[in-house]
């Protein structure tokens, strides 16, 4: 389940979208979190630890784990699903992080993917456990980044081992297969390399080989902002899967609960509920980040009639709880 694209172009903003894509709603609230917080990995032995050097915008879901979020260096994380997620015994010698915190240690420490890529090579990642399809499963997880250059990458945990593809080609993520399968995949589609025509489930593999497709059919230079940031819009809306329709026998085919765009040159974080015809945006210099400053919440759900800039919206509010390593999402 989700989807995730990086659109690049000379002259026009770095783009980032993604779906999240879920069997129900995840209770998705959106967070400013200022400089200046005191982490830790939320591992039960040799949590890594650390004091948030950027402020950031997150997407928060079960109030346990930040899964989509943009800081203001102009780094974006996404967490996706990828069910041949594997992570191995817990090393004790690396230093610990809970899939649950895995994308905000990015978002406070860094602002350039080769910066976060070297860190993801000294630590080991953890899972929680998570109930999917009535399975209580290792929170199988992916997750993407990008900064404001274009640069990219995407890191898998498979066999024990974090699996790396960095560079600015790799525009497309979805689910399974892991990713070096993907590749191959995508380059039997006509105009992607081979013959076969473009496919229309909600597949995985499908969503992927969509969405690099009508990337390319994006134009270089959009006549301006809102058409470029629209024209992202469009792909990542057609590589969503409408509400309800959830496969009961693919665990990667479910609904599409939210998306949002990050906007890595202009530091403005896009976001909307499939289930409502509005969307939000932050533009993270009118948010208050500095150290010391409180967390802040923005719950779109408790507000339907917001629409367009909404910094303004944000209150301050408690934090929400990391779920540890290994505890399960209630």
């Amino acid at each position: 389940m989700c989807t995730r694209l990086l659109w690049t172009t000379e002259g026009q903003p770095v783009l980032v979208a993604r779906n999240m894509d879920w069997t129900e709603r995840m209770g998705t609230k959106l967070y400013a979190m200022p400089r200046g917080i005191e982490r830790q990995g939320m591992t039960p032995t040799n949590p890594m630890k650390w004091t948030s050097k950027y402020g950031s915008v997150v997407g928060a879901v079960w109030n346990a784990a930040s899964a989509d979020g943009m800081n203001e260096a102009g780094l974006v994380a996404n967490l996706l699903y990828l069910a041949e997620s594997n992570y191995g015994d817990r090393d004790a010698a690396l230093a610990g992080l809970s899939v649950s915190v895995w994308a905000q240690y990015y978002l406070d420490n860094f602002a350039t993917v080769a910066d976060a890529v070297e860190a993801a090579k000294t630590v080991q990642v953890v899972p929680f456990r998570l109930t999917h399809k009535g399975e209580d499963v290792d929170a199988p997880i992916h997750i993407s980044l990008a900064d404001a250059t274009g640069d990219s990458a995407i890191i898998e945990i498979l066999d024990g081992k974090p699996v790396i593809h960095h560079g600015k080609q790799y525009t497309v993520m979805t689910n399974s297969p892991p990713y070096d399968e993907q590749l191959v995949l995508l380059k039997q589609y006509e105009g992607l390399g081979g013959n076969k025509p473009l496919p229309g489930t909600a597949d995985a593999d499908d969503r992927f080989v969509r969405s690099a497709y009508y990337l390319t059919k994006l134009p270089e230079q959009p006549t301006n902002y809102q058409e470029a940031v629209a024209g992202v819009l469009t792909v990542i809306r057609n590589a969503a899967t409408p509400i309800g329709a959830n496969d009961p026998v693919k665990p990667n085919v479910s609904a599409t609960q939210w998306r949002s765009i990050a906007d890595l040159t202009n530091k403005r974080y896009y976001f909307e509920f499939t289930n409502m015809p509005n969307v939000v945006w932050i533009d993270l210099d009118k948010l208050d980040l500095k150290k010391g400053a409180p967390i802040q919440l923005f719950d779109m759900a408790l507000d339907l009639d917001a629409s367009g800039e909404v910094s303004g919206k944000f209150r301050p509010a408690k934090p929400f709880e990391f779920i540890k390593a290994g505890a399960s999402v209630q």
